[in-house]
């Protein structure tokens, strides 16, 4: 399957339409039927990235039907770690990243 069949199935699984992804995701209607049309244009990686997050699916699953996994698994104090940094407010965690920035060097 391509990305025609994954965005029409991702769609249909979502309940959709054509009309309601392109408020979502600001990518004009007849662009995205063009997407979806029996010979579809392919999509720019700027209009597939606006697709997928309005879609809450990666670009990769939308063109290959298949999510990414990482293989990196994190546990333990760097598991609390993230937990903590996750729950900081946006301003707090930017002063974390440029203190750890400045100890990299």
């Amino acid at each position: 399957m391509g990305f025609r069949e994954n965005l029409k199935e991702e769609m249909e699984y979502q309940g959709l339409t054509t009309k309601e992804l392109a408020e979502k995701s600001g990518v004009g209607k007849r662009t995205l039927d063009h997407y979806l049309m029996v010979n579809p244009q392919e999509p720019g990686v700027y209009n597939a990235q606006k697709i997928a997050k309005a879609l809450k699916v990666s670009v990769e699953y939308l063109v290959t039907g298949k999510e990414y996994k990482s293989t990196v698994t994190i546990t333990g104090e760097k598991l609390d770690f993230l937990n903590s940094f996750q729950k900081l407010p946006v301003d707090e965690r930017l002063l974390i990243l440029n203190l750890i920035k400045k100890l990299e060097k």
